[in-house]
């Protein structure tokens, strides 16, 4: 492993703002490298002079999966290896299911969930070979709780968590471990207009559930109650754990939505359990 005195080679996808930007900052200020994909070539040098010599820049479309996982690849060769990856990249997708477009949900899935697995792929083979690495998968409370209004952009989250869980338990005797962090409402760009994209479609009849949230979500931009830096420093203190979380709520928001899904499938399975055990062959 690289991380040597305590040194370590991070992969960032998404490093433009928001989380991705906030967390390669601090760990390029502690001395660590940074890999960091972006999606513009007039943001290389803003980046790159964060730590000339330390940083390694790659320009990704995370939708084109063949040249995505080469460009990964050739980029950890060129830092001469990778100790963790944080899978940042990704957007919101608003509308209902039945107004989404089909061009409109590949495209979020593409994003937000088979461009992590491509990512992913590509740094496995040398996290392998060192015989450890850590992949911190940012997912969202959306990735546990179905959000009215953003169904599709709910599945791609809860396809990053399945596909995290699975991970971990087929990597860990290799020495690889997974974290899934979920975080709330944190004051990125993620909700703001030039960022979120909206359905095209307007359907009337559902204006009380997802109109509400299409309508509403960029409301909060700027305003939202978490903080990209700290949310950094505790993706940081997940790393340095020698016993990491599978799962990282981030924020009260989170945290409440967590317990809450605890508490209604407890009671869901609890009322419904003897109809659960009745499906056996009678002996």
């Amino acid at each position: 492993m690289n991380n040597t005195n305590n040194v370590r080679t991070w992969l960032i996808t998404g490093v433009s703002s928001g989380f991705g930007r906030a967390l390669a900052e601090i760990v390029l200020a502690r001395g660590d490298t940074v890999i960091g994909t972006l999606r513009r070539p007039d943001q290389v040098d803003d980046f790159e002079a964060l730590a000339p010599g330390r940083v390694f820049t790659c320009i990704v479309d995370m939708t084109d999966r063949e040249r995505l996982g080469s460009t990964i690849t050739s980029a950890i060769e060129q830092a001469g290896g990778v100790d963790v990856v944080v899978n940042n990249a990704g957007y919101g997708l608003a509308g209902a299911a039945e107004e989404l477009s089909d061009d409109e949900i590949r495209h979020q899935m593409e994003t937000n969930f088979f461009g992590l697995v491509t990512v992913t792929q590509a740094a496995l083979p040398f996290m392998r070979a060192q015989g450890a690495g850590h992949f911190i998968n940012i997912s969202s409370l959306a990735g546990f709780s179905g959000v009215p209004g953003m169904s599709i952009y709910s599945a791609s989250k809860f396809s990053v968590e399945g596909f995290s869980e699975g991970l971990a338990a087929e990597a860990a005797h290799l020495g690889i471990r997974v974290t899934v962090v979920e975080p709330g409402q944190f004051r990125t760009n993620w909700s703001s207009p030039s960022a979120i994209i909206k359905a095209k479609r307007v359907i009337e009849d559902y204006r009380p559930t997802a109109g509400q949230v299409r309508e509403g979500v960029t409301a909060v931009d700027g305003v939202q109650p978490g903080d990209p830096v700290r949310a950094a420093q505790a993706i940081i203190r997940v790393v340095e754990s020698p016993d990491p979380p599978m799962h990282l709520p981030l924020g009260a928001d989170a945290v409440e939505y967590l317990r809450n899904k605890l508490n209604t499938w407890s009671d869901e399975l609890a009322a419904w359990e003897s109809v659960s055990l009745s499906t056996a062959f009678e002996e």
